[in-house]
């Protein structure tokens, strides 16, 4: 048995790729829409969401990326008289 192709492409299979495809898309929104709950009702029960947004993202990072980032922020922040001590200093 053969399989059916139309110039080339073997027609069942790209049928398949594209079912999969979809079928993957409406889990991703399904998931998506359950995430948006969550932070609803993180929101609703005094959370603050851009907060636990922050943490989840750097949760993800590894400890010496997480460290480098943070170094950076504070090189970025003395540079523009942003940090309390240098606020302090200043007055």
């Amino acid at each position: 048995m053969t399989k059916a192709k139309v110039g080339g492409v073997a027609v069942d299979q790209l049928k398949s790729i594209i079912g999969r495809v979809e079928k993957l898309e409406e889990e991703k929104a399904g998931i998506a829409a359950d995430i948006r709950d969550v932070f609803a009702e993180a929101a609703g029960n005094g959370f603050d969401v851009k907060a636990i947004r922050q943490i989840i993202k750097l949760r993800k990072m590894e400890p010496q990326e997480r460290e480098e980032q943070e170094t950076r922020l504070d090189v970025y922040l003395n540079a523009l008289g942003m940090l309390p001590d240098q606020e302090d200093e200043a007055a």
